[in-house]
């Protein structure tokens, strides 16, 4: 057997038809449909491997959810053609950035220092691009 690390989390939709798979993703700034040869069986797998993600979140605790715990970031508007603004809790750790088609994401365990970077670099898309996208869990709020 084969291992092979996939990021799936920019993943918003799948759907089968005449022997392709259609793979809706989320790309920050747009909206990708793509279509790829694959059996109606690959389809079927994505759907239980959904589910088995699904169910393994619900039972999972999430401290942000818990009493007393504010999601509410300050947010700071940015010049980027990627995002219209990103925002900080150093206290849980947490990233959130509202990309330009409207979509806010929060990425966990995001050091304070990676934060300052980000600040601080003259590109806010590069930087994501390099240092962020695929390196945090992530979930979508919108």
């Amino acid at each position: 057997m084969k291992f092979t690390k996939i990021d799936l989390s920019n993943i918003v939709g799948i759907s089968h038809d005449d022997n392709y798979l259609g793979l809706v993703i989320d790309r920050g700034d747009t909206i990708d449909v793509i279509e790829i040869p694959a059996p109606v069986a690959a389809y079927e797998g994505l759907v239980q491997l959904n589910a088995v993600v699904s169910d393994d979140c619900a039972d999972s605790v999430n401290f942000y959810d818990l009493p007393g715990v504010e999601t509410e970031l300050h947010i700071l508007p940015v010049h980027s053609t990627m995002a219209n603004a990103v925002g900080y809790d150093p206290d849980h750790h947490l990233l959130q950035v509202e990309f330009k088609n409207g979509s806010v994401y929060q990425y966990e365990d995001v050091d304070e220092e990676i934060w300052e970077e980000m600040k601080a670099a003259d590109s806010t898309g590069q930087f994501f691009n390099r240092e962020i996208k695929g390196n945090y869990f992530s979930r979508r709020l919108e």
